[in-house]
């Protein structure tokens, strides 16, 4: 793979400071959305034009180069000299022996083993191969509708306890193999990995355990009753296979991996989406005079309604520059595709929502080899979420001022706690 071109190699490295200079600036506290909204930070705006590259203080206290631009973020993420580090190892702690090993994830897998599995996985997302997805999600989107409908107190009723909340998680049961039954389970775990800045390295790597226990004892049941077409079910039928390309193992760090990147993102996302909409009255009444246009409609939320906000650790394997700032190797490079789609240098009146926007390259899902494997099948949840709730709730908006709206912002993953709606 060739370097990308933002990012220069260590022979353009400016010498040191000569001693006597003055000494470098400390790290900037890492942005945070303004309360009461997903983000992205302000502050960014001013980052991007004055310090696209600048050393932050991170959630946790640790510190790392926060990159704000668009093509520099896409460049990271395609950067081979910058890998993601394991969540069992990162930071690192002077003194400290290395903690036990813990399965990667796929964010984390590097090299010829990333490629191999990645060969076999990606084709099971593919828009192709998930259409038979799709009236299962509207079915269970038209059941979300009509138990919020049959419940609501007073004609109105919480969309977020009622709908964007357990879409998601229905969705990720039904597509991989997920037990829903199970949830009481693996979803403590994974919620404590996904807000992991507040947790000690102790914490992780118990967290990080008990779901790879629980995926494999999962697995185990899977090979042996054999029924069933899910997404494990197939991986383990691969690994099974003369020369597969996958083993068991990787089928545990599938479940592993679709637990953390497929559930609680999405309930934010589907959540801040449909605020979105609910905001901007005219955008709504397009989508609902011309649902064909949903697809496009997602594309632009998945642009506008941040998916994350600067929790994507890369680590430099080496030395190299970037807009006159020296990073060296072990330093963490924080790309932050939040900021990338509001930067006016790739998208024009980036902080206007323009549900007809195209093209729309945003970089939502990442960008490189480590672009979220299950990209489609979120725009496919996303489009039928948003249109089997105009089919059913033509009139639907919401039922207090949106300034009076409760939000959680316990993690990074900030979104409604509740959204009152009535139709």
């Amino acid at each position: 793979m060739s370097r990308p071109e933002a990012l220069v190699s260590e022979a353009a490295v400016p010498e040191a400071p000569a001693v006597g200079a003055s000494a470098p600036e400390a790290p900037m506290p890492a942005p945070e959305a303004e309360p009461g909204t997903a983000g992205p930070p302000c502050a960014y705006a001013r980052l991007r034009s004055e310090a696209p590259v600048v050393k932050a203080r991170l959630p946790n206290g640790e510190t790392g180069w926060l990159l704000s631009r668009y093509e520099d973020v896409r460049a990271a993420f395609a950067d081979p000299r910058l890998v993601r580090p394991l969540l069992s190892a990162w930071p690192p702690r002077e003194g400290h022996d290395a903690p036990p090993p813990c399965l990667p994830t796929f964010l984390e897998m590097t090299g010829e083993h990333h490629e191999r599995v990645r060969r076999t996985v990606l084709p099971m997302f593919g828009r192709r191969r998930l259409a038979f997805m799709e009236p299962r999600i509207r079915t269970m989107a038209g059941e979300l509708v009509d138990a919020m409908v049959a419940g609501a107190d007073g004609g109105t009723a919480d969309l977020i306890a009622s709908y964007a909340e357990p879409l998601p998680l229905r969705v990720l049961c039904e597509t991989v193999g997920l037990p829903y039954e199970d949830r009481e389970i693996y979803l403590p775990h994974t919620l404590a990995l996904l807000g992991a800045s507040g947790l000690s390295m102790e914490e992780v790597l118990a967290a990080l355990y008990a779901l790879q226990d629980y995926a494999s004892e999962l697995i185990a049941r899977k090979e042996k009753d054999g029924e069933g077409e899910d997404y494990i079910r197939l991986l383990l039928a691969e690994a099974r296979r003369p020369g597969a390309s996958i083993t068991r193992d990787d089928v545990v760090s599938f479940v592993v991996t679709m637990l953390m990147a497929g559930y609680k993102t999405n309930i934010q996302h589907t959540g801040n989406a449909l605020l979105a909409l609910l905001t901007h009255p005219e955008q709504l009444r397009m989508l609902r005079e011309a649902p064909e246009k949903t697809g496009t409609a997602v594309e632009e939320l998945l642009r506008y309604v941040p998916l994350m906000n600067a929790i994507n650790i890369l680590v430099a394997t080496e030395d190299l520059t970037l807009h006159g700032q020296h990073i060296r190797a072990g330093d963490a490079v924080v790309p932050v595709p939040a900021s990338a789609n509001r930067d006016p240098a790739a998208f024009a009146e980036p902080d206007r929502l323009d549900l007809a926007r195209t093209p729309n390259a945003h970089v939502a899902f990442g960008h490189g080899p480590h672009a979220c494997t299950g990209g489609h099948l979120t725009r496919m949840q996303l489009t039928l979420a948003i249109q089997v709730l105009l089919e059913r709730l033509p009139g639907i908006e919401l039922a207090v001022p949106a300034r009076t709206i409760d939000w959680d912002e316990t993690t990074p993953l900030r979104a409604p706690a509740r959204l009152p709606v009535r139709w």
